[in-house]
């Protein structure tokens, strides 16, 4: 079994999957219930000053990804001090609380969530350009605290810049990345929003987002020394090795424990602990930023290299004849390719339902 745990300053986490600040963490027993499911660390649902008035309907799956307007926490500042936090506390895990958004609010709230506190996870959920909002917000936390401060990111168009500027004025930890938006889903039935808010906006998570996480956490981790806990989209343990590879340092489930339940933080650790086990990997460690190796060692094509088959793992299923777009390739009782009509561009690979197909990346 390989080594799971991880320490991100100085906090021990058994492993490196641990709660979102959303509805699996949205009270005390919440939480436990996550602990019981196998997370290794517990981020609580995000509170301020107030508690939300959240529309309803608030949430949505659909074929496009998960929609939500759930705001942060509907339970008031002080129940979470009085109960909640208490409860979460008694999982024995790391405990970060969530909290935001601005620097006033956050002045208010961090002196009282301090006994509480493992580290404080500040959302802005601010998707500007100017990063003084947010360190505004982080330093307002640092003058109460003296755990570790991590700032949530919006997927912000230069992140890199943000990331940095952040590291600069004192953050501890980067998580990235929050939900998209605003976004619109419509109920043909009816021609009204699905999502209650007044606009009918909400705003997307699950997989529809986990590229774009997966960008962010490799292109921040190029500019900044501090950990990145990456958040969005996580299914299954190769998406946290995936993370990981691009330069995180733990990661969050949100959607997944929405649409699964708490027990998906232990399937995802046993998935990831099966990976790196097939690979020969020791330790998780071990593939942290991979990918900015292997990228300097990549050769960049442009000539067409068609892909090869496993034919013990081909079940003729007709699904790569169906999407090829050059028509290259046949199947009937045996596999076949036209290597002068492949364009080498991969799609057959990716949608193949036993990966019998492949081709190098490199």
């Amino acid at each position: 079994m390989a080594k799971l745990s991880v320490n991100i300053c100085g906090i021990e986490f058994p492993n490196p999957v641990m709660t979102a600040a959303g509805p699996g963490a949205r009270n005390g027993d919440y939480c436990k219930k996550a602990a019981d499911g196998g997370a290794g660390g517990i981020v609580t649902k995000t509170i301020s000053v107030k508690p939300a008035d959240i529309p309803r309907p608030c949430m949505g799956n659909t074929k496009s990804g998960f929609l939500n307007t759930e705001l942060w926490s509907e339970h008031s500042v002080e129940e979470w001090l009085e109960t909640e936090y208490k409860i979460a506390k008694e999982t024995g895990l790391p405990v970060i609380i969530g909290m935001g958004y601005t620097a006033q609010q956050i002045e208010k709230l961090a002196p009282m969530v301090k006994p509480y506190a493992d580290a404080v996870e500040l959302s802005t959920h601010y998707v500007g350009t100017d990063v003084t909002p947010i360190v505004n917000a982080m330093k307002a936390a640092k003058r109460f605290l003296d755990v570790p401060v991590f700032v949530k990111m919006s997927p912000h168009t230069d992140i890199q810049t943000i990331a940095k500027a952040l590291e600069e004025a004192g953050a501890d930890g980067l998580v990235m990345i929050n939900s998209f938006g605003p976004v619109m889903t419509i109920d043909t039935d009816t021609g009204l929003p699905i999502m209650g808010s007044k606009t009918g906006y909400g705003w997307l998570s699950g997989s529809p987002i986990h590229p774009l996480a997966v960008r962010c956490i490799y292109d921040a981790s190029k500019s900044v020394n501090i950990p990145i806990i990456g958040v969005g989209g996580v299914t299954n343990g190769r998406e946290v090795a995936e993370m990981f590879m691009a330069g995180a340092s733990a990661v969050q489930v949100c959607t997944e424990a929405i649409l699964k339940g708490p027990d998906i933080y232990g399937k995802i650790v046993k998935e990831l602990n099966d990976f790196l086990d097939e690979k020969g990997y020791k330790d998780i460690e071990e593939i942290k930023g991979l990918t900015h190796k292997k990228i300097e060692e990549r050769n960049y094509r442009e000539h067409v290299i068609p892909p090869s088959i496993d034919g013990d793992k081909c079940i003729l299923c007709g699904i790569c004849e169906r999407v090829c777009p050059y028509d290259a390739i046949k199947v009937e009782d045996e596999w076949k390719i036209d290597v002068d009509k492949c364009f080498g561009c991969g799609l057959c690979v990716t949608v193949c339902p036993t990966n019998a197909l492949s081709i190098p990346y490199k």
